[in-house]
């Protein structure tokens, strides 16, 4: 079977590519120094990484009692309740709008969390709680 001339010179340019792959292989392998000292790397006090270790005499002692692996337990806080005025109500829908007095926030109201005689303009303490779509006031008391 004979070979073409194209066929021979693309045989040829294969035959080269191998042996340019072969030959920056070893000349990867013989540049490499390859030590394990040289692949560590270090993270220092501010969380950067860096390739010196750190120095032993900056060591800090800590105590083992001071770690936390979990959350903390959460400290009873009693809840203050938060005064507000009726800035919109529907009796007939059932629902309406509180306005904070310190932050000018609404929140929204259902009947069912404010008293029978709840009116617009009506100062009334409340506590938040999150529903559907945001915060909600609930426990809704009249003030006077």
């Amino acid at each position: 079977m004979a070979v073409s001339f194209n066929k021979r010179e693309l045989q040829k340019k294969k035959e080269q590519k191998k042996q340019e792959k072969l030959k920056r292989k070893e000349e990867r392998k013989a540049s490499a120094s390859g030590s394990f000292d040289d692949m560590i790397a270090y993270v220092d006090e501010n969380g950067m990484i860096t390739d010196t270790p750190p120095d032993p005499n900056k060591k800090q002692e800590i105590e083992i009692e001071n770690i936390e692996v979990s959350t903390p337990k959460k400290e009873f806080v009693e809840e203050v309740p938060l005064i507000g005025r009726v800035d919109f109500f529907n009796p007939d829908k059932g629902f309406g709008f509180i306005k904070n007095t310190t932050n000018t926030e609404k929140y929204f109201f259902h009947i069912s969390n404010a008293p029978a005689n709840i009116a617009e303009g009506n100062k009334v303490s409340y506590e938040l709680e999150r529903g559907d779509r945001g915060m909600n006031a609930v426990k809704i008391v009249l003030e006077k």
